[in-house]
């Protein structure tokens, strides 16, 4: 309870075991405690510098507990004061951060213009590119030409998932060759499920990107992703671009039928595995522990499944999962 003001648990235990009785000496409280001595001097030490433990005025040498009504008000007020400078300084180093994000913009394009912004090397763009989805306020189509040997991140943390999350309109067009792949169609399959539409075709000629239908972001190089990426504002240029995806989108096919997206989409390998874990009688930490995801994406995939199966609790979560054969 007082952890706030510093004092934790054990340094709160001399503290009161000095009030009650002012004559202890470390040993007695060592003792009384059950701590070692060593403890008990590093713990009196602390009591010092939180000015809750000084020395007696009428016997020199000797020290008391302050009454907590001085000495942990006084901590309090201490305390109060060193958050208010630090909440000062976040303040300050808040508005440095705005100030450097806007410098770091214009260090990334290599030149900008009103209408064109070039951005060299591919962690420059993607550092840009992961900032303008976060800005997406509608919709978000792509013409991803990734192939199956291209490292695939795991769908859970795909930068497309907090799009879907936010109710960003979300259009894919991937390979086919990608689909044939096991990572590759548990991928497609979680972006569909969330809500994003998802089609495949033979063959793709580059990669694009359309935002808002107000941005389009094209490779500088289609052969190398690694050289870098061009944003376009021009409205010439994004109505071509969404011409062209357009185009690629009508010719695509479904991979999946609509009705995948709530109830008969294949299990992810994560989610066979939470279901699994739950079954078992795993609490969202132990999922997330054990298969070394983060808290809340492993209760993300719990929610997920849980509106899949209709179900309100884990009983019923795992009573629906047990009657399709999924645990």
């Amino acid at each position: 309870m007082l952890e706030p003001l510093g004092l934790d648990e054990a340094t709160f235990a001399v503290y009161h075991a000095l009030l009650r009785d002012p004559d202890s000496t470390p040993e007695l409280l060592a003792k009384s405690l059950e701590m070692t001595l060593d403890d008990v001097y590093r713990l009196m030490e602390r009591l010092r510098r939180l000015e809750l433990l000084v020395p007696t005025w009428t016997t020199p040498g000797l020290e008391h507990a302050v009454h907590p009504r001085v000495g942990l008000t006084g901590l309090a007020e201490r305390r109060r004061s060193e958050l208010n400078r630090l909440f000062g300084e976040l303040r300050e180093a808040e508005s440095s951060a705005e100030v450097l994000a806007e410098q770091y913009n214009e260090l990334l394009g290599a030149r900008t213009s009103a209408d064109i912004e070039v951005l060299k090397g591919r962690a420059n763009a993607s550092r840009r590119i992961e900032e303008l989805g976060m800005k997406a306020k509608d919709s978000f189509w792509a013409l991803i030409p990734a192939h199956v040997d291209d490292t695939l991140s795991p769908a859970e943390e795909s930068p497309d998932i907090p799009l879907l999350e936010r109710g960003i309109r979300l259009r894919t067009v991937y390979l086919q060759s990608m689909t044939v792949s096991k990572t590759g169609l548990e991928y497609a399959a979680t972006i569909h499920r969330l809500g994003g539409e998802v089609r495949a075709t033979p063959t793709l000629p580059l990669r694009l990107l359309i935002i808002d239908s107000e941005l389009a972001i094209m490779p500088l190089d289609p052969e190398s992703h690694s050289t870098g990426a061009v944003i376009h504002r021009s409205p010439a240029v994004v109505a071509l671009a969404t011409a062209l995806f357009d185009s690629y989108w009508s010719r695509a096919s479904e991979i999946f039928a609509p009705e995948d997206r709530e109830s008969d989409t294949p299990l992810t390998a994560h989610e066979a595995e939470v279901l699994r874990l739950l079954a078992g009688g795993a609490k969202d930490e132990q999922v997330a522990r054990l298969l070394g995801i983060s808290l809340r994406t492993a209760r993300r995939i719990t929610a997920n499944l849980s509106e899949r199966l209709d179900a309100t609790s884990r009983f019923e979560l795992g009573v629906a999962a047990a009657k399709r054969g999924w645990v």
